[in-house]
């Protein structure tokens, strides 16, 4: 019997990849480039256990069972065993694989990135292998290759038909501009409308933008960002940042029927964020929206009291909601509103409880083992014990 428990990171992408022009390989359009965030605050855990004792390949997730003949699952799996010592015993044992999310799934927080790298990180523990596998998460997530790595992460969209080249490489470590900061506003923490999945395969068939994008900006501007991240640069990246957010949203509007992913309070997140930098007259805080409306604020952390600070006003926090509950993650300083920010950018609080909770969060390590085996995890889901 042999047991592996690996964590991975959730990745926030601040070069966006959207649209595939392999369905099957989960080949980009485009390089795309991300933070990988601490998973000591958000993270993916993977248990798995090969043994002679079990009959059947298992999996669970969040401590329900799914189904093993997933064609990502399986092509995960395949990959990895291709590549496996045939020779080592657990090659012909049978497996049963536990994971579970410690933020919501398929609400746009990267959930499937976070699972597939710890699934796949975990799977190369399990087998013995060394080196790189960022392409098999791809196979499972697009966007999961990225979270293999921590700090600052490229993935590069490849020429080659096979996919071979498309892979991620590491921009910068985590702790390389240890000033960045991460505040999640989470908006919805329910499963989205629109899955990643399906809202880019019909924007890569319908949409006349997406192609414009991959051909004429994302190059410079995956460019300008690698720049920006390397200098610490943070007035460029935030820039960069906010305008490749809005274009992969105004491109999802461009597809039919259109993905909506972004709703009045991502909007409300948009403009109380540039009206703050007008304000501090420079880029001294960006947002950036995946698919769905919770809105990801990378700044630095000398700016993070004064934020949030004003965020607190402008979204209340309902009385109700326990400081523990709604605050999660690192600390977050508690500073008393400058009412001078206030009156000269008009600030009208929203109704209370249009956020559902804040997330505080730093640029993190990539997966890990970890030291002991998920015992809860093997005996929530009735796994035969060591």
């Amino acid at each position: 019997m042999k047991i592996v428990t690996c964590v991975a990171p959730v990745n926030i992408a601040v070069i966006k990849y959207w649209g595939k022009r392999d369905e099957n390989l989960i080949l980009p359009i485009n390089d795309s480039i991300s933070a990988s965030l601490s998973t000591d605050i958000m993270c993916a855990k993977t248990t798995i256990m090969a043994s002679p004792l079990l009959k059947e390949n298992k999996f669970w997730l969040n401590g329900r069972e799914q189904t093993f003949d997933s064609p990502r699952l399986s092509n995960c799996i395949k990959a990895i065993r291709a590549r496996c010592d045939e020779t080592l015993p657990q090659f012909n044992w049978k497996i049963s694989i536990c994971s579970e999310n410690n933020f919501p799934t398929a609400a746009g927080l990267a959930s499937s990135a976070a699972g597939y790298a710890c699934l796949v990180h975990a799977l190369a523990q399990l087998y013995e292998i060394k080196g790189e596998i960022s392409d098999i998460a791809r196979q499972g997530s697009g966007s999961a290759c990225r979270s293999i790595y921590g700090g600052w992460v490229q993935w590069h969209k490849g020429d080659l038909p096979t996919g071979a080249d498309s892979i991620a490489t590491q921009i910068a470590p985590a702790d390389h501009w240890p000033e960045m900061r991460i505040i999640v506003l989470v908006v919805n923490d329910c499963r989205k409308k629109y899955s990643s999945t399906s809202g880019m395969k019909t924007t890569t068939e319908t949409s006349t933008l997406v192609k414009f994008r991959a051909e004429s900006v994302v190059n410079q501007r995956a460019k300008a960002m690698k720049k920006a991240i390397e200098d610490k640069d943070y007035e460029s990246f935030a820039e960069i940042t906010m305008k490749d957010s809005n274009q992969m949203h105004a491109i999802c509007l461009d597809t039919f029927p259109p993905c909506v992913y972004m709703n009045d309070t991502s909007h409300a997140i948009v403009n109380l964020v540039h009206s703050y930098n007008e304000y501090k007259k420079g880029q001294k805080v960006a947002y950036t929206f995946d698919a769905g409306p919770n809105a990801c604020i990378y700044l630095l952390q000398s700016e993070v009291e004064q934020f949030i600070s004003v965020v607190n006003h402008v979204f209340p926090k309902p009385a109700d909601i326990d400081a523990v509950e709604y605050y999660r993650g690192l600390t977050l300083p508690n500073k008393q509103l400058d009412k001078k920010i206030v009156d000269d950018l008009n600030l009208t609080p929203h109704d209370t409880g249009v956020l559902k909770y804040i997330i505080y969060t730093k640029v993190g390590g990539g997966p890990q083992v970890l030291g002991d085996p998920s015992e809860h995890l093997l005996q929530d889901n009735g796994l035969p014990k060591q």
